[in-house]
């Protein structure tokens, strides 16, 4: 039996509608998958919902399926974790929100830092944005999850320290003090911060820590921003998330 793709559609879903897919997806079902009619598809609309479908009709330029059944899978973390994450240079930036998405953060801060590498106009800005947001929801559809993970417009790093309101705040820093098994979670939220390849400045962690972070180590060793975001999002859900 074919395994059915799951496809991330921007649209209300109804069980029992008949729907056409948009043109991108088209092309992929069409020519990069080359399905047929009665091939199974998934969809899935950010609700926590996915979406048992067929194809009932295929071309060239348009795909059509009928949505037959709908399930909810509870597999979103106890933990609600953001990710506060110093924008990094090309495939690295997007290598860490991929793997974000596939541990489970909910939300994601691009911040700009005193020794980032990487410049941000309005409209890069904008550019880099989508492009994350097609990462989000090319890594969703991968790895099973029914909800987005979001993520903000790219800030400075002072204007993020005024927006936090986490209870529990973790920065990533080479002479953290403390680890994250001694940390004690007030709340089902948590907010890690990773810092560029330069890591952070002495006065930004001055200010994030007056700002109610605490600066923690993941071990003796230095590790690139894409490396700590993966272990420092694993470390916590492990500790107090889903993963096991």
């Amino acid at each position: 039996m074919m395994r059915a793709p799951r496809l991330f559609i921007d649209m209300p879903l109804t069980v029992g509608e008949t729907i056409n897919l948009p043109p991108d997806k088209v092309n992929h079902i069409s020519h990069v998958l080359r399905m047929q009619i009665g091939g199974p598809i998934k969809l899935i609309n950010d609700s926590g919902v996915e979406y048992q479908s067929k194809i009932i009709e295929i071309n060239r330029k348009s795909v059509q399926i009928k949505i037959e059944e709908s399930s909810s899978k509870k597999n979103e973390s106890p933990l609600v974790i953001n990710l506060c994450l110093a924008v990094a240079k090309g495939k690295h930036m997007d290598f860490s929100i991929q793997k974000a998405v596939e541990l489970g953060v909910k939300n994601i801060i691009p911040v700009i830092s005193e020794f980032s590498n990487v410049r941000i106009g309005s409209h890069s800005g904008h550019n880099k944005l989508t492009h994350w947001q097609n990462i989000i929801i090319s890594a969703t559809e991968q790895c099973g999850r029914n909800y987005l993970t979001t993520i903000e417009k790219p800030m400075s790093f002072v204007e993020w320290l005024g927006l936090e309101t986490s209870k529990t705040r973790l920065i990533l820093h080479p002479d953290g003090e403390q680890s994250m098994s001694n940390i004690k979670l007030l709340e089902n939220d948590l907010t890690l911060v990773i810092g560029s390849e330069g890591g952070f400045s002495d006065i930004e962690l001055e200010q994030a820590q007056e700002n109610g972070c605490i600066a923690i180590s993941l071990g003796p060793r230095i590790l690139r921003t894409e490396t700590a975001a993966i272990c420092a999002v694993s470390n916590a859900q492990q500790l107090w998330g889903d993963l096991n």
